[in-house]
């Protein structure tokens, strides 16, 4: 279950990203969730995925 709070979720996914998988989409599948939607969720909060660093910034 990833965390409902959006700053929360964007401290988790940045580290798993860091941590745990090369990009964004093995992270999505992973956990079965949409990639849109995660995305549309950070960006809600002036976030975007930047592939180069593979994390949102």
């Amino acid at each position: 279950m990833l965390p409902k709070d959006p700053m929360i979720l964007l401290s988790f996914v940045n580290t798993q990203l860091r941590d745990n998988y090369d990009n964004l989409e093995e992270f999505c599948r992973v956990y079965e969730i949409s990639k849109e939607n995660l995305i549309e969720t950070l960006k809600n909060i002036d976030y975007k995925y930047d592939k180069t660093q593979n994390q949102f910034v």
